[in-house]
């Protein structure tokens, strides 16, 4: 934390907290972005990603992690070489919990090349799907770094998609709603990207034949991003583009009706709702507001009304298990007596996990099920899938094999 004027982050992801006696904040606007005390100082609680690039710069990555990084010839060898065991080392931890395909939720050219490098070499414990992150400040024109990204490696690494933020998250005040927040009168929080200026984009990425993927925490956001989608239907002409929406934390019935006939994804984490995964129920469901939990984290609405539903856990937000998010998901309570019951059945989560996720990422005929001519991706569990309703326990990953390759194997295995 902070100590004199030397720059400190403490990160939660979607806010974080800052020394906000560092010079890097001055100039920031206020707002949700740099949160200002009554000096007229910054706090050093920041919020979105804006601000939180400016501290970035300040570290010894000197922000390369950011979208204006580009190329794998920008860092010496040794540099590349340090990060692809990073992401070697993740790849493995996926497959330790049994993940055979990562659908990543950023990414840059640099990434995409040390990406590209693992999965040439034969490297790559996981097969990763990696977007083009765009960010506040880019328009239509932006989707064309993705061209940047360079080729892509069958069966291990595909690109093809564009991931947005349209807001943030409740427990901030980040997310945007279609009517104020109870606690704060007249306040509805800010998109991320305006309504324009995000359709531009959807048009132009639709028109391109890329997959648009959103993070739309908000009843605010979630209605904005089928705003988007839709109108680079009405554009560009229907077609099956499987646009996802991530998250979907709260939604207006009348937007619930319009996921379906636009083809949209609905990409949601069992363990995200509060009282899940040891989240508190306080404040988050009452700075959402009670007039919205009927509809918050809508999985059996969804998955009634025919909605493409894929399931996942937003590591490193959330704990990555799938076993634990479908023990999640099986031991969600309603947060009253008069709130619906949003739980799925064990198969029903199971299938939003394998051949939604695979539907999801365009490779639902060869992923998803033990079918003959599918890729050999195989995880053994040890344990009864049927008791994760009463132990998160209950069972555990034995064994994964993805791709005909084992990346995975229990101590067991080995004696």
């Amino acid at each position: 934390m902070p100590v004199g004027d030397r720059s400190a982050l403490r990160m939660g992801k979607h806010t974080r907290a800052g020394n906000g006696g560092h010079p890097a904040w001055r100039g920031c606007r206020t707002g949700r972005e740099v949160v200002m005390g009554e000096d007229g100082t910054a706090t050093g609680e920041l919020r979105e990603f804006a601000a939180m690039n400016r501290v970035k710069m300040l570290s010894r990555l000197k922000g390369r992690d950011g979208l204006d990084y580009k190329g794998d010839e920008a860092l010496p060898e040794e540099d590349r070489a340090h990060d692809r065991g990073l992401i070697r080392l993740a790849g493995e931890y996926c497959a330790r919990h049994g993940i055979t395909t990562a659908v990543n939720m950023d990414g840059n050219p640099y990434q995409a090349g040390l990406m590209r490098d693992l999965a040439r070499a034969g490297e790559m414990p996981v097969r990763v799907s990696l977007p083009l992150r765009l960010v506040e400040g880019d328009g239509p024109e932006g989707v064309s770094r993705i061209d940047d990204f360079g080729e892509e490696v069958p069966g291990w690494l595909r690109f093809g998609r564009i991931k947005l933020f349209m807001d943030g998250v409740y427990d901030t005040w980040t997310a945007l709603t279609v009517s104020d927040y109870p606690d704060k009168p007249g306040f509805r929080s800010e998109p991320l990207i305006a309504q324009e200026t995000f359709d531009a984009i959807c048009i132009e990425a639709d028109r391109r034949g890329f997959q648009i993927a959103t993070h739309a925490v908000g009843d605010g956001a979630v209605r904005a991003a089928i705003n988007g989608y839709e109108a680079a239907a009405k554009a560009n002409g229907p077609r099956d583009a499987r646009h996802r929406i991530e998250h979907i934390d709260t939604v207006t019935p009348e937007a619930l009706d319009r996921l379906k006939p636009l083809g949209i994804v609905a990409s949601m984490q069992p363990v995200h709702p509060p009282g899940s995964a040891g989240l508190p129920l306080e404040p988050t469901i009452s700075i959402m507001g009670k007039m919205r939990w009927a509809t918050a984290f809508p999985w059996r609405m969804i998955h009634d009304r025919g909605v493409p539903l894929a399931f996942g856990t937003d590591w490193p937000v959330s704990p990555i298990s799938p076993l634990y998010a479908i023990h999640c998901a099986l031991t969600r309570h309603p947060w009253s007596d008069d709130m619906p019951d949003q739980r799925l059945a064990l198969d029903e989560c199971l299938t939003a996990y394998t051949s939604g996720g695979a539907y999801a990422d365009f490779a639902e005929d060869r992923r998803g099920a033990l079918r003959v001519g599918y890729d050999a991706d195989l995880v053994l569990i040890d344990g009864s899938l049927e008791d994760l309703a009463q132990a998160p326990d209950a069972a555990e990953v034995a064994l994964t094999i993805c791709g005909g390759r084992i990346t995975y194997m229990q101590g067991q295995f080995r004696e």
